[in-house]
């Protein structure tokens, strides 16, 4: 099956401009031309379901480039750790501001900033206490 750059996008669900970036940033090209006009196959249609992959996996247009030029698949691999490894940082961060957040929810005071406990949480992070430690408390 062929794809103008029109049906392409519709496919995927991105602006038409969006796979032109793609294409100028090398991470996507039109398996031909015909009359000037760009024409898809299935691997441009699978490469840009790997791009919105990748991208809801945190990895940058840069990084995409990287990861799809790299030669040899233990360098592949290399990146998706790091990338992996960034990913549940991130985690771990939401997961810590999820919890500050369902305290000030479930605070028995009226406004959580009148809460002691929430009160002594912030200022412990003014004494360099992370976040993760401020958050420990009974």
């Amino acid at each position: 099956m062929e794809y103008t750059i029109g049906e392409l996008a519709a496919r995927a669900g991105v602006a038409t401009h969006v796979l032109r970036h793609w294409e100028d940033v090398g991470l996507l090209a039109p398996a031909r031309r015909v009359a000037g006009r760009r024409v898809y196959g299935p691997a441009d249609l699978s490469r840009v379901a790997e791009i919105q992959i990748c991208k809801d996996a945190g990895f940058s247009l840069a990084e995409l480039r990287e990861l799809f030029d790299a030669a040899d698949p233990a360098d592949r691999r290399a990146l998706l750790l790091a990338q992996l490894e960034r990913v549940r940082e991130r985690i771990e961060r939401l997961t810590l501001s999820a919890t500050l957040l369902e305290h000030g929810l479930r605070c028995r005071h009226d406004d959580y900033q009148s809460c002691p406990q929430f009160r002594s949480m912030v200022l412990s992070r003014l004494d360099g206490v992370p976040l993760a430690k401020a958050l420990d408390h009974p």
